[in-house]
């Protein structure tokens, strides 16, 4: 049978002609140029004074493909520098980029740049998460393969990465949908199968009446219909394979002490693990004595009192009653709405052999939706009732001493061992057969896995008639996709079309037998590939422990809120099991996150029918939008930017208008990362960043007209007056090094180092021309700023470089001057500015915008009371807070920084 080759894909004429744009459309090539217009240093010579269109166009023009290759070969051989691993969220290859990934990738690329400069061994790599239900319903909409249609995209994101300027680490490029991918997922779902991690059980899914198939939650509609046909869409139980994460909750829990740089996230991560003081515990069920072959496992709230359980207590909502079991009819039969009924059918303990009887609850649901619990009453008021009002026996198996100390009775081997010693000794015993005793929390669920698509990993399982469910050998993965080529989006899964894939022999009785046809969830490929980017070409595992244990921890992990729960949870999950198989040492995949806000625009909607307008439809020439056909008055309210919504804004439109540095460092300057970006080009940020750019040009030209006068630089030749400027000049260049340095480091406040940069080009374009000549302070110091505006704005600053380091007669010979300002080593403090003083001053931000400096005494300089009353009292403070009203203040642990949150 042919096989996809999902290598190398085809796409329509079509398809490419849509795809087609976005690199050439912002790479100005030169006979774009008017003839007329003069050129710029990197090619004539001659430095051009302004920083115009044209110039701009020019410098990014010349500079895009040799930054693109900023970054080298890896050699992990070289220990003589530390590692650096900065990682950002892969993205789904939809085809384009939208503002979220500007931002995100500008945020990593400028981390990776800046790492670089302080002399780590530094890895940034992409790949591209590319399964998904996207490709297959291209399949569907427009009768292109899933494969040729995610190639397709691949490389047009590729073209659009390049263009931005972000340099990634390419030659450890993954991809999820490629066999030399998938295989080590699949070798890893083995590995969670032989640790008894995996299984299959029933479970709820969205069913299409009408076209027959499995929906994903995303092919559904608000109201509950399906995507495709429109019919309401239904509750079906299907066989599903799982993950067993709750056998990991406890420790996932624990392990969160040990994440001091997860601001805000740890909470997230706690509350979806929850309070791990329980367990689940497998029973058998029997009918009439008769044993059925159905297995439960239900939640013990306390399993060291598990000896004296008095029933397994199950909701009317379980699967038992609606699904395909065998004793469906039996428990429907005894149920009793409204009453806890209980039933002729009894659970065995497989860890004690105890019979108890099941109970159906009188309530719908448990707490948190558990539909299973052991009923004890000895810890439980609520169970001893029930057991009591049911005519049900039960043992006390809890006995409190005179001193107030649990102890535990009528408990078989753990009986006389205090309430933790069996807890201990009871979870360890299932443990140890397998049985559950896992602690975990009540709300915690394991992980469904199974997905009734094509496009996804193909879960490496057989059925056989005589053998059961088969893992199959890891010398016959991967299981490779078969080629199927026909795509409805109706019936069953695609793959149960493959008859020749399909059906196989058994791997231990070599009957007949067939595969698995569920693809698993696409959160198991990203689960993991932050590990194979260590070592993404191993032919012979998922990767060298060595380098795994080399490169991991990620050092700084960067990537949207929205992923910091499930993805950051199964990630997490897959780091710990591989560190318990012995492939990593490393449990905690993260050291540091972090998470950006959302990049948001205006939605204007209808407010009689709530649909949503283009922008071009609304008339905003009034005191108030409204509708430009018919005057309806709209709804403006901000949202993340959508296709739907109509408040998406293209990148490769922002880059022809304004370049890429001023988009990059908008994406930077406009808020702190956390923080949403509420897009409009018309408030300071846009402006203050163009304004920027061009001041740091002339600065440039400055310095290169002082020095063209013909008379030699002499710092002997400044009077006092001079010389006390050019120490001030002094003084900020060390400053705003120590600030950039720690915003970059420890806050990853880029837009607080953009302002810091401001500040130091502020002070520079104040020089007089005679510091300007002969004052080593004044040519150090925009050196120096060069060097640390490169990270965020590559192109410009290394055309700047390249006219500084053509300067005559240069004081600073300590630079690097023959090579790139992106090969320069960061700046360091001067270890005189480091001497202890006895001020310091106070960076003072309003709403997150650094609005100046307050000298506080070093003494009083983390006491928050003494620094807010300071800053009150001064000048500054007078002039732009009072008779405001202050929400909240804080003050850095970190840094000299105090920031004020006002109403607008």
């Amino acid at each position: 049978m042919q096989l996809v080759c999902q290598r190398v894909g085809t796409c329509s004429l079509s398809l490419k002609r849509q795809l087609k744009g976005f690199l050439g459309l912002i790479k100005w090539e030169r006979r774009l140029v008017p003839a007329c217009v003069r050129t710029i240093y990197s090619e004539t010579g001659k430095w051009e004074k302004s920083y115009g269109l044209e110039t701009r166009k020019r410098v990014e023009n010349w500079w895009l493909p040799r930054v693109k290759d900023h970054f080298c070969r890896i050699s992990e051989t070289d220990k003589s520098r530390p590692k650096f691993y900065v990682l950002s969220m892969f993205p789904y290859p939809s085809g384009k980029l939208h503002m979220g990934h500007v931002r995100v990738y500008t945020i990593s690329d400028a981390v990776a740049r800046f790492q670089k400069m302080r002399g780590m061994q530094v890895i940034n790599p992409m790949g591209w998460d590319a399964f998904g239900l996207p490709a297959e319903n291209a399949a569907v909409e427009h009768g292109l393969h899933p494969a040729s249609w995610t190639q397709s995209n691949i490389q047009h994101m590729r073209e659009q990465f390049d263009a931005l300027g972000l340099s990634f680490t390419w030659e450890r490029e993954i991809n999820t949908c490629l066999p030399e991918y998938y295989k080590w997922t699949q070798y890893l779902f083995l590995k969670l199968f032989e640790a008894g991690i995996v299984y299959q059980k029933e479970a709820l899914v969205n069913w299409d009446p009408v076209d027959q198939t499995v929906l994903a939650n995303e092919q559904v509609d608000d109201n509950g219909c399906s995507w495709r046909s429109g019919a309401k869409v239904e509750q079906k139980y299907l066989k599903q394979w799982f993950i067993k994460t709750t056998a990991y909750a406890k420790a996932m829990f624990d392990a969160l002490s040990d994440l001091p740089e997860w601001y805000g996230i740890k909470e997230m991560q706690a509350n979806w693990i929850g309070d791990c003081v329980g367990c689940f515990l497998d029973f058998l069920l029997k009918v009439n004595g008769k044993v059925t072959g159905e297995k439960l496992a239900a939640y013990a709230y306390t399993p060291e009192a598990i000896y004296g359980a008095s029933h397994l207590c199950i909701s009317p909502t379980h699967r038992l009653l609606h699904g395909n079991s065998d004793l469906k009819e039996v428990f429907q039969r005894d149920f009793i709405p409204g009453k806890d009924s209980l039933t002729s059918v009894t659970a065995v303990n497989l860890l004690t052999d105890q019979e108890i009887p099941v109970v159906i609850s009188a309530k719908n649901s448990f707490e948190n939706f558990l539909d299973t619990k052991v009923g004890i009453p000895s810890t439980s008021a609520e169970d001893a009732a029930v057991a009591k009002n049911l005519g049900i026996s039960f043992t006390e198996v809890i006995e409190t001493l005179p001193n107030g100390l649990e102890k535990v009775i009528n408990s078989a081997e753990i009986t006389g061992m205090t309430r933790q010693e069996a807890l201990k000794a009871i979870t360890q015993q299932a443990k140890n057969k397998r049985l559950g005793g896992d602690l975990t929390s009540d709300k915690l669920r394991d992980w469904l896995i199974s997905r009734q698509r094509y496009w996804g990993t193909p879960i490496p399982v057989i059925h056989c008639q005589t053998c059961g469910t088969v893992p199959v050998p890891y010398e016959d993965l991967p299981v490779v996709l078969p080629n199927v080529t026909t795509f409805t989006g109706k019936g069953a899964s695609p793959l149960e079309t493959a008859a020749e894939w399909v059906n196989c022999s058994c791997p231990r009785c070599k009957a007949s037998a067939q595969r698995e046809v569920d693809t698993m969830d696409t959160f198991v490929d990203s689960a993991w590939y932050y590990m194979r980017y260590t070592d993404p070409h191993n032919i012979d595992r998922p990767f060298s422990s060595d380098l795994a244990d080399y490169w991991m921890p990620v050092d700084l992990y960067i990537g949207g809120k929205e992923h910091a729960v499930m993805h950051l949870f199964y990630a997490r999950f897959f780091s710990h099991f591989c560190h318990d198989l012995k492939m990593t040492k490393h449990k905690e995949p993260f050291h540091k996150l972090l998470v950006q806000g959302l990049i948001k625009n205006q939605t204007f909607r209808l407010k009689t029918t709530g649909q949503c307008l283009k922008r071009e439809e609304v008339d905003l020439t009034g005191p108030e939008p409204v509708h430009l056909k018919t005057g309806e008055k709209l709804k403006v309210t901000w949202e993340k930017m959508s296709k739907s919504k109509h408040n998406g804004i293209d990148p490769e439109e922002l880059v022809r208008e304004y370049g890429i540095d001023t988009l990059r460092l908008y994406m930077l300057f406009a808020a702190p990362p956390e923080q949403d970006i509420l897009w409009d080009t018309k408030t300071d940020a846009m402006p203050g960043v163009q304004r920027w750019q061009t001041r740091l040009w002339m600065l440039v030209t400055k310095l290169i007209e002082a020095r063209a006068s013909g008379t030699v630089p002499n710092p002997e030749l400044l009077n006092k007056k001079e010389k006390a400027e050019a120490r001030k000049i002094w003084e900020q260049k060390n400053l705003v090094i120590s600030e950039v340095t720690e915003y970059f480091t420890k806050d990853h406040l880029f837009n607080a180092a953009i302002s810091r940069l401001m500040s130091l080009t502020n002070v520079l374009h104040h020089a007089s021309q005679p510091l300007t000549h002969h004052s080593r302070e004044f040519e150090d110091a925009l050196a120096s700023l060069c060097i640390m505006v490169a990270p965020m704005a590559p192109h410009i600053a290394s055309e700047m470089w390249k006219g500084l380091a053509h300067v005559q007669n240069k004081l600073c010979p300590h630079h690097h001057w023959d090579a790139d300002v992106l090969h320069q080593s960061w700046p360091r403090i001067d270890p005189e500015y480091l001497q202890p003083s006895d001020v310091v001053e106070m960076s003072v931000l309003i709403n997150n915008k650094a609005c100046g400096k307050v000298s506080v005494p070093q003494q009083v300089a983390r006491n928050f009371e003494e620094v807010h009353q300071l800053v009150l009292q001064s000048e500054l403070g007078v002039k732009l807070l009072q008779g405001r009203t202050i929400k909240k203040a804080f003050l850095s642990p970190r840094t000299a920084l105090i920031n004020f949150l006002v109403q607008e």
